[in-house]
């Protein structure tokens, strides 16, 4: 099946999703050097998001979570890519400094077909996500 989206950050990658309804703060909410989120009482809490397609709504929280993601794909714990439902600035200027594929508002809520563990495609060139 294949979604279409809006492009934030080219390219394209293969991989598990991980999903998550809550925002990601990735300053302080995200462990750079494992890829885990950090942040207290969130539903991921203790899980790594490193070589995963992300799924979640979006970011929030400081400007230099851009960075994070910058230093968690130097460090290779980066997801391969996102998938937001809105990619407010902090995280589309991430995914962009990071060469990671990156889309948003999907023609279709990704939480109503994507589940977590599942193998989907995120195209970034062409504006599209494919799973089975």
């Amino acid at each position: 099946m294949r979604i279409k989206g809006r492009i934030i950050s080219k390219g394209t990658a293969e991989g598990e999703a991980i999903l998550t309804k809550e925002a990601i703060t990735f300053l302080g909410g995200v462990d750079p050097r494992t890829g885990t989120i950090t942040e207290k009482g969130h539903e991921l809490e203790g899980k790594s998001i490193a070589g995963k397609i992300l799924v979640f709504p979006g970011g929030k929280g400081s400007t230099v979570g851009s960075y994070v993601i910058y230093q968690m794909k130097k460090n290779g714990t980066a997801p391969k890519g996102m998938i937001a439902l809105h990619a407010e600035q902090v995280v589309a200027a991430g995914a962009i400094i990071s060469d990671l594929p990156m889309l948003d508002s999907l023609e279709k809520n990704p939480f109503e077909f994507l589940k977590n563990g599942m193998r989907i495609t995120i195209n970034a060139d062409k504006g599209y996500v494919n799973y089975d």
